[in-house]
């Protein structure tokens, strides 16, 4: 579970306030109900959707960039001699 900090003006408080106790719930559960109100609001927005299927392709592009910039990295390496070579200490 996470913590966080929220500023509301003065009115708004006393509006949230007082409402929460006229519906017999906590202030932080009126909270926690208005934030899965606006998730599942925005979950089901077309427009939401769409930035995220944009946003889903920029990562698969930029995946598969880096992918074939390791695959390219990788295949053009000179290969490593077997035992290493020693530092001279002196």
């Amino acid at each position: 579970m996470k913590t966080l900090a929220i500023r509301l003006e003065d009115e708004q408080h006393a509006r949230l306030t007082i409402l929460a106790k006229l519906a017999g719930i906590s202030v932080t559960n009126a909270i926690r109900q208005a934030i899965e109100n606006t998730i599942t609001e925005l979950a089901n927005d077309p427009e939401i959707a769409g930035r995220a299927n944009d946003l889903q392709a920029a990562i698969t592009r930029e995946a598969d960039e880096q992918r074939a910039a390791i695959t390219a990295l990788l295949s053009t390496a000179p290969s490593k001699p077997k035992g290493g070579a020693r530092k001279s200490t002196s």
